[in-house]
């Protein structure tokens, strides 16, 4: 997504943020940032009008992707351009749009050599992280894994991780999966095996459903990294598994792909299960309409939204205030619960442009 340039918008648009953002109970971390270099004393309305920090340098961060165009990473984008409004900060998008980590390497050296104030990566391989991360803070630029997270017992240098509890999502996938089906064969489709943002989950709903103890038969399918590839695979596994009782995927794209091909054969007639993760429109669409069991929200906005909180208070600190593994939660959304999704169009699930705030109607629900 290109930088702004028109700085009077900017200003404008800063100021509306202010005014919303930190009134809204999912950005707490920001408010009370706000709340405490005012002194802890101020209301919201007065800490959207106030201006708590000395000018600074127009920090710039880059966030590198591992598939830059996937919808998924709609809204993370506005949560990152949200926050860089809010604090005086600018961004630039990068890395590699089919999942190439030689090329997402290639975007963090070149953030280096052009001397990024901060960078931010999810970290997709075990292993190929670790030097240019380490080289980035010899050279001063804290860098931050978001979505993605090196291994359990890594010697990855990176700073704090922002995002989902990958394993532990995928282990309530699977707990989930074992819930609805009693035995038979389980489909678990993934866009590409082995990467750190969605291995983890596979790994966990496999471990879940073997705990169960139930006769369940887990195959695994690998579908690719774009979504027409994972909806031509998934198409193609139905067609030749068609006793199948289950179908589940750890990717947005995949889940989209589970969902259209369950439409596409009426499969919840036939007793057939399906579910997974993320939020593309298709897929909430076809929760509602009955044609998947679940999905689950990582809630992709605040991992681009509190990625920039942690770069900016580490560098308007002088590194004093040490950054935080930040875990940005697991949400099942069903039948039941899906139409607030589909009622409202907004920056925080990627389907709308438009800043704003969502009105809230009843109780809170965990």
């Amino acid at each position: 997504m290109a930088e702004r340039e028109d700085k009077s918008e900017v200003r404008g648009e800063v100021q509306n943020m202010r005014r919303g953002l930190l009134q809204g109970a999912g950005l707490a971390s920001a408010m009370a940032l706000l709340g405490g270099a005012l002194g802890g004393m101020t209301t919201p309305a007065m800490a959207a009008e106030g201006q708590p920090f000395p000018s600074h340098k127009r920090w710039k961060i880059v966030f590198v992707n591992h598939v830059t165009t996937n919808p998924f990473f709609v809204p993370t984008q506005y949560g990152i351009e949200d926050a860089c409004g809010l604090f005086g900060m600018d961004y630039q998008w990068t890395g590699s749009a089919n999942a190439d980590v030689g090329e997402m390497v290639n975007a963090m050296n070149a953030a280096i050599a052009a001397k990024a104030d901060a960078i931010a990566v999810p970290i997709v391989d075990p292993k190929a992280f670790d030097g240019p991360i380490q080289k980035a803070l010899d050279a001063g630029i804290p860098v931050f894994a978001y979505n993605a997270d090196a291994p359990r017992g890594s010697t990855n240098p990176r700073l704090a991780y922002i995002g989902q509890d990958l394993y532990l999502s995928g282990y309530q996938m699977g707990e989930r999966i074992a819930s609805l089906v009693d035995s038979g064969l389980v489909a678990l489709f993934i866009a590409t095996p082995g990467q750190l943002n969605i291995q983890p989950r596979l790994d966990g709903a496999a471990d879940a459903i073997k705990k169960s103890g139930k006769k369940i038969d887990v195959q695994t399918i690998a579908t690719g990294a774009t979504v027409n590839e994972e909806l031509s695979k998934i198409k193609s596994f139905y067609l030749g598994h068609q006793d199948v009782k289950g179908m589940f995927a750890v990717d947005a794209g995949s889940t989209q792909g589970v969902a259209e091909v369950m439409k596409e054969s009426n499969l919840p007639a036939k007793g057939v299960h399906g579910g997974g993760f993320d939020l593309l429109p298709r897929t909430v669409q076809l929760i509602h309409d009955g044609f998947l069991d679940f999905t689950i929200d990582q809630q992709p906005y605040v991992q681009g939204f509190y990625t920039v909180v942690e770069a900016f208070t580490f560098l308007a600190s002088g590194g004093l205030v040490g950054p935080a593994n930040v875990n940005s939660g697991l949400k099942f959304v069903t039948k039941g619960t899906v139409d607030p999704y589909l009622n409202t169009e907004t920056r925080y699930e990627g389907k709308s442009t438009k800043p704003q705030i969502v009105p809230r109607n009843g109780g809170i629900k965990s």
